[in-house]
């Protein structure tokens, strides 16, 4: 683990409070995080745009509407259950197989309605949400994701995270579930974390726990053959985030539906900054440059500016 701020500062790696006090709060209006923090405004901001976000099925704002949840739920195919202000992960219930009455996890755990409508209870009391408000459930179709990354991950949908600084992708990385994340996304509770190259889209580096690793602990892929298609269209979907949002520093998470292509699933006004260490070097020296410049540019001008800077392949 790298603990040496000497070495940190060397390396360009942002800290919290740079990262709140310099790019946060000084890039991101506060009235503007709504827009984010609330995935149902995300879906509504993005409507009818260029920006395609995973089917939103219904939604559940009152403990009324769950004792008719079984007619919320679709007849077939997978589903999630989120909380419209939720964080990190918490309070998504993925169901993988639909045989109604009963319900399946990915990892086959049975659900039956009465456990999907507790979920979706606790999600209305804000046990999963933000400072604990109130809070909305969201019914979204299950991510038919592409099984070219089938084994690099472990029963859960994997992500890509984009941190975009003044509508320039900067850095990116995909998180890999695994059996220690439960199947999610989730690198605190375990997920891999795969560094990518700008330019290309292909593996830097990966960790997990904050450790080196080489291969997917669960699925034994080698994580340095991983390439994501779609590259370019992927970091031109993250930077046109800048311009629907307003804000100036911001992570873009996209999955890759087979059907429907790149899917954006959230933004975040707060990305964390492990993303970092997936990829093996700092965030400033980039957001540096990036502050620097004064050129007007579309975000297919920013994307390639991005690839020609930032490529660790070059």
């Amino acid at each position: 683990m790298l603990v040496n701020p000497f070495k940190l500062a060397q390396m360009g790696i942002l800290g919290m409070n740079e990262r709140n006090i310099r790019y946060i709060s000084r890039y991101n209006q506060r009235k503007l995080f709504p827009l984010v923090d609330n995935k149902l405004e995300t879906k509504k901001l993005l409507e009818n745009s260029d920006i395609h976000v995973p089917e939103l099925l219904a939604t559940i704002e009152h403990q009324s509407q769950i004792n008719n949840l079984h007619g919320l739920i679709p007849k077939s195919g997978g589903f999630v259950i989120k909380p419209a202000k939720g964080s990190g992960g918490k309070g998504i219930l993925v169901v993988q197989h639909n045989n109604a009455p009963t319900f399946f996890k990915p990892n086959g755990t049975e659900l039956q309605v009465e456990q999907l409508q507790h979920h979706c209870s606790n999600i209305l009391a804000g046990l999963y949400s933000l400072g604990g408000k109130l809070d909305t459930a969201i019914i979204e179709r299950l991510i038919n994701f592409d099984q070219l990354f089938s084994d690099y991950s472990f029963e859960g949908v994997p992500d890509i995270r984009i941190i975009i600084f003044k509508g320039y992708p900067v850095m990116a990385m995909m998180r890999l579930s695994t059996e220690a994340s439960d199947g999610k996304a989730n690198l605190h509770q375990g997920a891999v974390g795969v560094g990518l190259d700008i330019s290309t889209g292909r593996a830097l580096n990966a960790v997990q726990f904050g450790k080196p690793i080489s291969h997917h602990p669960d699925t034994q892929q080698q994580l340095a053959e991983l390439k994501v298609p779609n590259w370019q269209e992927m970091l031109v979907l993250a930077a046109k985030c800048y311009e629907k949002t307003g804000l100036g520093y911001l992570g873009a998470d996209i999955v890759l539906d087979v059907e429907r292509g790149p899917l954006l699933l959230e933004l975040n006004a707060r990305p964390g900054l492990s993303i970092q260490i997936a990829n093996g070097c700092g965030l400033k020296p980039r957001l540096k440059l990036i502050e620097k410049q004064s050129e007007v540019r579309t975000a297919e001008q920013r994307v390639l500016f991005s690839q020609a800077e930032f490529s660790n392949f070059s």
